[in-house]
């Protein structure tokens, strides 16, 4: 282990605790989570999962899905077609399901209610939610799902009758995150509202589970560069072990899991090509969308990447970076990398970093530090030795390649 400023520490003393590990009301027994997301996010199949793990496990989860049951309540609705439905008699059913929802949840059980913060459609922004009755839902946990921009835009040409733009999912995007997050602390106060992305279902919906049941598990931010490395496929493979080691024993924020630059890189390959569209598929299915659109877009992805990492690393206990060596020996330290090792330590995050060059790091890396390591497995006994995690076998490319 490399020095760093946990050793001006005391290591005795146990790390403070996290605003987002809220005391729960105990106004109900069992877990309660509201899942809210976009309308294209195809929010089912990964809530399924959820309740499968969870069922794996020994633990019994009951799923609602608000607009499931709105369909089944009015079957003269055209599917794809309910939010086209006049105001008023959009909020009544919406309402009737969840007095409904209220009814049916027995008071120790576990449930996941599928549902939206605000709809965008032809009647422009509006609530999607009534106060009073998530008063009454109580839910231990706000969750935000979020997915790529494409992938959603994909999903809502396929299922939905509804004219959009790039910059319209967007724009809902956000507005569901900051409106959930205000939704949970006129509710429960600050701490309940998370984001997570609704890619990689094997990883997430096991952290969703582990949010609800195994609330002990740290959570933890990866950090690693992106851009520097697109084109080094061991690199890339290098910093794939680490995020995969990283789900597998903590609660994992990855800021990867949305990964938008991909598609203004496609965007900007086809400009120099001379192209006006590129082809995305999501389940077997081809979708076009143009060039022009995305680079108009370009800024607010930007954006929005900046904003939502930063607000991944707040919800998370502690942020761990790995810094790979790149081919020509210098270190593979992105400007982003630096920003989100100095934004945790900000926000009095636990810092962890994983040097790997042969190189010694500098000091705005080792005095934001709790603890810089020389290899993973180094990191993964000084966890076990603070009791973090328990047996742990990690990936065998990097054990056979140690730096010393």
């Amino acid at each position: 282990m490399i020095d760093s400023r946990s050793d001006t520490n005391d290591d005795t003393q146990p790390p403070a605790p996290s605003l987002f590990h809220a005391t729960p009301s105990h106004r109900h027994g069992g877990v309660r989570v509201l899942v809210n997301g976009q309308v294209g996010l195809d929010k089912k199949p990964f809530l399924d999962e959820v309740v499968k793990i969870a069922a794996d496990n020994g633990h019994e989860v009951q799923l609602f899905n608000v607009g499931d049951r709105m369909y089944a309540e009015a079957p003269d609705i055209v599917a794809g077609r309910i939010l086209d439905l006049p105001r008023q008699r959009l909020t009544a059913l919406r309402r009737s399901i969840f007095k409904d929802i209220l009814q049916a949840a027995s008071p120790n059980a576990n449930l996941i209610v599928n549902s939206h913060a605000t709809f965008r459609w032809k009647h422009g922004l509006f609530q999607a939610y009534d106060h009073n009755q998530v008063v009454q839902l109580d839910p231990d946990l706000y969750i935000t799902l979020v997915d790529n921009v494409d992938a959603v835009h994909a999903r809502l040409a396929r299922d939905h009758d509804v004219r959009h733009t790039l910059k319209d999912i967007l724009v809902w995007r956000e507005e569901e995150i900051v409106v959930t997050e205000a939704m949970a602390e006129a509710v429960a106060g600050y701490g309940r509202a998370l984001i997570l992305s609704r890619s990689n279902p094997r990883i997430n919906a096991k952290s969703l589970y582990r949010l609800m049941f195994e609330p002990h598990r740290k959570r933890v931010y990866p950090s690693f560069p992106m851009t520097h490395v697109i084109d080094l496929p061991d690199t890339l493979m290098e910093i794939e072990r680490f995020r995969d080691v990283l789900a597998e024993h903590f609660i994992a924020f990855d800021p990867a899991d949305l990964d938008e630059k991909r598609l203004l890189f496609e965007a900007g390959e086809a400009t120099k090509r001379g192209d006006e569209e590129i082809r995305i598929s999501l389940d077997d299915r081809s979708v076009v969308l143009s060039v022009g659109e995305i680079a108009r877009v370009a800024p607010d992805i930007d954006a929005q990447i900046y904003a939502r990492d930063f607000k991944l690393i707040e919800q998370s206990d502690m942020i761990v970076s790995y810094i790979p060596e790149l081919p020509d020996g210098r270190p593979g330290l992105s400007s982003g990398v630096e920003r989100e090792l100095q934004h945790a330590y900000e926000c009095t995050k636990e810092v962890f970093v994983v040097w790997r060059p042969q190189s010694s790091p500098s000091p705005f890396v080792t005095e934001t530090a709790t603890a810089v390591f020389r290899s993973l497995d180094e990191l993964f006994a000084y966890f076990q030795e603070r009791e973090m995690i328990g047996d742990y076998q990690l990936p065998l490319p990097e054990a056979a390649g140690e730096n010393g």
